[in-house]
């Protein structure tokens, strides 16, 4: 820990659970994801639906699951990377159920057991690798409990192939948009820089400055990550007329980000004509399909570096190419050590939920392992609230399913019921935990009851949940009690890192590797402020203190703010006299 983070208290934890869960739900119909709902109720429906209009119902069950666990890693990010997601996903969910299907029919419990535990600690090796990788850990742990606690008659390879394709259907039904949108997420990522940079330029010299000047950097490293590929191709060949569009959006998105900050920096507040500049710009440069009107960039005078430098990337909205193509940043990673423990620990969990499982003859004993792999993930977020909203989630889900049960009976309906809790399950990926846990909750117990076992196991689920969830808390806070705060420790001092980079290099280098650097700092930053929140929010020992991640965190933004509009004060210092600046009649 380095000698800046000195000790205290810090934020509080923010919202309650329950205050968060009520705000998820009641968020406006506008802003819910419903795409995602109609995917999410669709992929779960369509298999069950083919299932029983073919009588082959074990085989639909089975890709009802695998569609279920996709559903859970579905998004919004570029179809490229979902792609990548979906096909890790598939690929290690099918071979741990393959795996524990051969150790189930092997006979001895020993095996089941001994498979559990090897398949967590190769989960947990490869578990914090990234998110790619994240996914592919929990859910080859997942297809292993499954094929090991559900006896599934045929072949062995028949449910492997089966999960697969329910995976694989997720995956079109979220990809197939690509065919006739190709470049809307690109677009969606673009637009949505030059808005947050408007609201930033109105929150010049405002308390809140900061804040939007932290959503502005969020938002175009967002658009680098849909852009990428774009960079990538553009470097060895002419790209079409409308990627081209982009590319020039996107190397005037950068600059203007510098300038954003660079007026922020100087903290005063701006007029309206500066203010909506970035969304003039964006009309010019993304027009709108449905109106071909060219909006007219307002004038103003230019009397700073920062809106000297505004001005000419006004003029350059209008100008030809120009080549910033950007290197990703690197994300530290995490510890051999911290990799090591987590996978430790994984399968301790693991262990101890298959023995308990055991001694409480529980039936369905795979509920038990199945919990632990959903809640041990605190590369997810902080695992104490994990936990909390697993159990809260499965209540909620019981409770619901419980009373659903006593008024449906129609095979049908039934499957109406999955298609309604899948479609909750997709929103609640995007806004609360909980809220996707009653949506699989409710769903496991259909898919359960179609694979013929009618037992009333609702007590028994809530007991294991909240079992597994207890020996998660007790595993990881007893043996590894700082592992949130040793992730933001480590955030924090990469991030440092990367500031002084920027700093020290930065006069030294040209306007490309410049702002590769500056992404790379504030990324770095981002994720130490994450760490840091994550780190707030797992319960410490009575008087112990942590670190103030956040007072070194905003003293690193403020350098590399600093850094910045030094940079442009430099460079228009150079080459002011050359710029072209409007009349200030306009405003």
């Amino acid at each position: 820990m380095t000698p800046a983070m000195r000790t205290g208290p810090g934020p509080s934890s923010g919202t309650p659970a329950p205050a968060r869960l009520l705000r998820a739900v009641g968020r406006p119909l506008s802003s819910l994801p419903l795409a995602a709902a109609v995917r999410g109720a669709v992929a779960l429906a369509t298999p069950l639906l083919v299932g029983v209009q073919t009588g082959r119902v074990v085989p639909s069950v089975i890709a009802a699951i695998g569609a279920l666990w996709a559903v859970g890693q579905d998004g919004s990010d570029p179809y490229r990377s979902r792609v990548r997601r979906f096909v890790a996903l598939g690929l290690s969910a099918s071979l741990g159920l393959a795996v524990g299907e051969l150790a189930l029919r092997s006979g001895p419990s020993v095996a089941v057991t001994a498979c559990l535990v090897v398949a967590a600690l190769v989960a947990g090796a490869i578990g914090l690798r990234g998110r790619t990788w994240s996914v592919a850990g929990m859910h080859l742990l997942l297809g292993t409990t499954i094929g090991s606690g559900i006896p599934v008659p045929g072949p062995w390879w028949q449910a492997p192939l089966a999960l697969s394709a329910g995976v694989g259907f997720v995956l079109v039904l979220s990809a197939a948009p690509w065919l006739w949108r190709r470049h809307d997420i690109e677009r969606a990522a673009l637009l949505a820089v030059f808005r947050a940079a408007s609201t930033a330029l109105a929150a010049a010299g405002t308390p809140g400055a900061a804040e939007t000047r932290r959503r502005l950097t969020d938002a175009l490293d967002n658009a680098h990550q849909a852009m990428d590929r774009h960079l990538t191709a553009a470097r060895r060949q002419a790209p079409g007329t409308q990627v081209e569009a982009l590319l020039r959006a996107f190397r005037l998105a950068v600059p203007l980000g510098e300038a954003v900050t660079t007026l922020q920096w100087e903290a005063r507040p701006l007029p309206a004509a500066v203010t909506r500049m970035p969304l003039v710009m964006s009309a010019r440069l993304l027009p709108d399909r449905k109106d071909g009107a060219d909006p007219v960039l307002p004038d103003f005078t230019a009397d700073s570096p920062g809106l000297r430098a505004l001005a000419h990337l006004s003029v350059t909205a209008d100008a030809d190419r120009v080549d910033t193509a950007l290197d990703a940043p690197a994300s530290p990673r995490p510890a051999r050590q911290a990799q090591l423990r987590y996978a430790v620990l994984l399968a301790l969990c693991v262990l101890a939920a298959q023995v308990c499982a055991g001694l409480l003859h529980s039936p369905r004993a795979y509920w038990l392992p199945m919990t632990v792999a959903f809640v041990y993930k605190p590369d997810f977020g902080p695992v104490f609230r994990r936990a909390l909203h697993r159990c809260v989630g499965t209540v909620v889900g019981v409770a619901a399913i419980g009373a659903v049960s006593t008024a449906v009976h129609s095979t049908y309906a039934f499957i109406g019921v999955v298609a309604f809790f899948g479609a909750l399950m997709a929103v609640g990926v995007r806004h609360h935990y909980a809220l996707a846990t009653t949506g699989l909750t409710a769903v496991v117990f259909v898919l359960v009851d179609l694979l013929g076992d009618h037992r009333a196991l609702y007590g028994a689920r809530i007991l294991d949940t909240a079992l597994a969830a207890a020996l998660v808390l007790v595993v990881h806070f007893v043996a590894w009690p700082r592992s949130a705060g040793s992730r933001a420790d480590s955030r924090t001092e990469a991030a440092l890192a990367a500031a002084h980079r920027y700093r020290d290099l930065s006069p030294t280098v040209g306007p490309v590797q410049r702002q590769a650097l500056r992404r790379a700092a504030y990324r770095q930053l981002a994720d130490a402020r994450r760490a840091a929140e994550h780190a707030r929010r797992e319960p410490t020992l009575r008087g112990a203190e942590q670190p103030d991640w956040e007072r070194v965190i905003t003293s690193a933004e403020e350098l590399c703010d600093a850094v910045t509009a030094g940079s442009l004060h430099a460079a228009s210092g150079r080459a002011h006299t050359t710029v072209i600046v409007p009349s200030s009649d306009a405003m």
